[in-house]
């Protein structure tokens, strides 16, 4: 997904051309989208009224439209940064283009933000999280996914000396971790950091809980799928968080206003969505 938080000029060019590239996924998977669409329906209760949910990082709406089932009669609206991903979005949804240095709405204008796959591609987060919490209501719903650098495999893999899964040390090509396709992946998270980070930016964290990962080695599944039992140990992390009754609506509340990122440029999804 891309919905950058970096200004225009300054997003590398590595990351506009990965961004652009039909061939980056931007998609997480349908298992993936159902969790976070039922995690969210839930939240939003099962009243008739039509709540606003923004999917910031929409990629090509592939996820909306699969959660749409769970969502009705709420209404979703994606936000993207690459033309490429918003021109396939726009088959599905209503879809707008956007940065996370400003999104094209007024402050609190949404009653929830899905933030799948795109936190670990932001160069500034805390800018990020600033202009999420400033479009959410007080109260409103943030449903946040990420790869989990602490997955069972990667503590494995970091004891063996190994670049862990969803980690990256090049925009040009793979070292060092299984997987063969570049996807993006600036920053990593586990579920402890998250605990901290989120309130740190104005957000109550409700809870973390876990979802498999589409490309672990199918013998291995059965195993991915157990761990999601614990949260600190699954392969993705799910966040359902709320933005906090005190928290300031804009940046200059708590976390940092500006900076760039894919937080930098752009907002799009990828990441595990098509995975390392």
């Amino acid at each position: 997904m891309s919905t950058g938080t970096e200004h225009r000029t300054a997003v590398p060019g590595g990351l506009r051309e990965l961004y652009e590239d039909p061939a980056t996924p931007v998609a997480s998977g349908p298992d993936r989208s159902r969790r976070q669409a039922a995690i969210l329906a839930r939240a939003l209760g099962g009243g008739r009224t039509p709540r606003t949910v923004l999917d910031v990082g929409c990629g090509d709406g592939s996820a909306a439209a699969t959660a749409a089932p769970l969502l009705a009669p709420h209404r979703v609206v994606g936000v993207d940064w690459s033309q490429d991903a918003l021109r396939r979005a726009a088959r599905r949804m209503t879809a707008v283009r956007g940065e996370l240095t400003g999104l094209p709405f007024a402050d609190g204008v949404a009653d929830a933000v899905l933030f799948s796959e795109v936190i670990e591609h932001l160069v500034d987060p805390d800018a990020a999280l600033d202009e999420l919490r400033r479009v959410l209501r007080p109260g409103g719903h943030l449903l946040l996914s990420t790869p989990n650098l602490a997955a069972w495999y990667n503590r494995g893999l970091l004891l063996a000396g190994v670049q862990p899964v969803f980690s990256e040390v090049s925009l040009r090509g793979v070292h060092g971790r299984p997987g063969s396709q570049v996807v993006g992946h600036l920053r990593l998270y586990t579920a402890r950091a998250l605990r901290t980070l989120l309130p740190a930016a104005g957000f109550e964290v409700v809870r973390i809980s876990g979802a498999p990962y589409h490309d672990v080695p199918r013998p291995l599944r059965p195993l991915d799928r157990l761990a999601c039992r614990a949260p600190s140990l699954a392969s993705i992390l799910l966040v359902h968080a709320r933005r906090a009754p005190g928290a300031p609506g804009g940046p200059g509340g708590p976390g940092r206003a500006g900076g760039p990122g894919r937080a930098g440029g752009p907002v799009s999804a990828g990441g595990p969505d098509g995975g390392p």
